[in-house]
């Protein structure tokens, strides 16, 4: 309790507008203040000391959630089928249920924003959220530097690769899908769907990694029809295997979050 009360402490006295704000007497609520003030914090330096007791209570956290290793063989890993398997002795598939955040694969993608920062509504229920809140405070800052250099808002179809930091896996790729605000996609926007996972696929082999969990770009709240999704990310990959017989990736990870996703993806593959 003393480790989470100096670090919401110190978020604290970051900024004035929260010098008034009382830190909760519960560990739940000391561990809900410290994401939300992460959510909303602008990307910064933070002291040494600040990032050995961040990572220490995220390292905790996450052991509580526990890890789920997909890089072992399971029952829940199978061959792809030969609709989708251009490398039938070595590349195998998993649909996975559950938190993306305690996967433990090479890769995961992020459905990120054009401000490639993370989400800054507290506690927000996005994976955006998710995955920098788990991550800690240096996945927005690298983030950030990626940006300053590039000098403009990312592109919707491309893909940026940063470190993991306090998630189980090793990287993540992030990637801006199309905002679909009636829920009928154009083909152009069918097109920068596409592009999203041809730009994961390729920054994975150029990587040289081996596992890449997918989540379920622009569905949700960005309004991409779950089927059609779906069947544009198998095609996608599929195709991009087909194109690149080299290459490094061995296992893809389809996440999903919800039951109508995993049926989907149960039904198409």
């Amino acid at each position: 309790m003393n480790r989470l009360y100096y670090l919401i402490d110190y978020l604290l006295k970051e900024d004035p507008q929260y010098s008034e704000m009382q830190i909760p007497e519960d560990l739940q609520g000391k561990r809900d203040l410290f994401r939300a003030l992460r959510n909303v914090r602008w990307p910064k330096p933070v002291s040494e000391e600040f990032l050995r007791l961040q990572d220490e209570e995220l390292q905790e956290q996450l052991q509580e959630k526990g890890i789920v290793d997909l890089t072992k063989p399971s029952t829940l890993t199978s061959p792809l089928p030969t609709t989708l398997n251009s490398k039938p002795s070595t590349l195998n598939y998993t649909i996975w249920q559950g938190d993306i955040t305690r996967l433990k694969v090479d890769a995961i993608v992020n459905a990120a924003n054009s401000q490639m920062l993370g989400c800054f509504h507290p506690l927000h229920k996005c994976i955006d959220n998710a995955i920098h809140s788990a991550a800690g405070v240096q996945l927005r800052e690298e983030c950030h530097q990626l940006m300053l250099l590039q000098g403009h808002e990312e592109p919707t179809g491309q893909a940026k690769i940063t470190k993991a930091y306090n998630l189980p896996c090793k990287y993540v790729i992030h990637t801006v899908g199309p905002i679909i605000p009636n829920g009928i996609p154009t083909e152009f926007q069918k097109n920068q769907l596409a592009s999203c996972y041809h730009s994961i696929m390729a920054s994975a082999d150029e990587n040289k990694l081996e596992s890449i969990a997918f989540c379920c770009i622009s569905t949700g709240e960005f309004r991409f029809p779950n089927r059609l999704a779906a069947e544009i990310a198998v095609r996608t990959v599929k195709d991009y295997l087909a194109e690149h017989p080299d290459c490094s990736i061995k296992q893809l990870v389809f996440n999903v979050f919800k039951d109508i996703d995993k049926k989907i993806y149960q039904e198409i593959i």
